[in-house]
């Protein structure tokens, strides 16, 4: 998975490549970090490039949400289209996330 941090309009966006799962989990990890050090109030995961997605991708996801709310920022999933909005929407994920 390929993933970067670009700040837009106040708003620090993470955009993921590829296959979300295990092994992305350094790689995620670290531009959550870089999102977080920014002043941006809102992140936001685009998932437009992501083709696959897994149970560890989910609790990356937690993980982040954790780790927003400590900081105090909003999390936003967008651009979710087939599979991966599926399992999102089998786990439940839009009582958890705002999903654009």
């Amino acid at each position: 998975m390929q993933a970067s941090v670009t700040v837009v309009e106040g708003k620090a966006v993470i955009k993921l490549q590829g296959r979300f799962d295990f092994n992305a989990h350094r790689e995620f990890r670290e531009v959550v970090d870089k999102a977080m050090e920014g002043p941006a109030k809102e992140v936001m995961v685009d998932l437009s490039g992501v083709d696959y997605l897994d149970s560890s991708a989910l609790g990356m996801l937690l993980m982040l949400r954790d780790k927003s709310k400590t900081a105090a920022r909003e999390v936003s999933l967008t651009n979710c289209s087939g599979a991966v909005k599926q399992v999102l929407d089998i786990a439940n994920f839009s009582k958890l996330f705002r999903i654009v």
